[in-house]
Formats: structure tokens, sequence, C-alpha cells
């Protein structure tokens, strides 16, 4: 049972989500010979004040900008 988990930063749309399901089943479906019905998505929505990349809150990188 392939499950791929998505973390990343909060503000997607519920549309956007809808579609990156879709093609990431396909994708799994056509590269990796999985069955539809057994892909899991998870989306683990992080807020910018606890997401860090090269030393620095995401928050902080957009209030610089």
């Amino acid at each position: 049972m392939p499950h791929i988990q998505i973390t990343w930063i909060e503000g997607r749309t519920t549309e956007q989500k809808r579609s990156l399901v879709t093609k990431l089943t396909e994708l799994m479906v056509a590269e990796a010979s999985a069955k539809p019905e057994s892909v899991t998505i998870a989306f683990v929505d992080v807020p910018a004040e606890s997401y860090a990349s090269n030393g620095m809150l995401v928050a902080d990188k957009r209030k610089k900008s």
C-alpha cells in the first residue's frame, strides 16, 4: 500500500489538493504499478511560523519580502 505524505506550508485550497491527489494517484499507477485503491495521500499543513528553511522561519522570510 503506497502512502504519500506531503508536508508543506498551509494555504492551498481544497481544489488544489484534489487536483494533486488525482495526479499523484495516476502517477503511482503508471510508474509504480500501484492499484488506485491502495494509494493513500496525507497532507500535513504547517503554519509558516512552524516551518523553517535555510536557518530561518518561513514567516520571517515572508516579512522580509
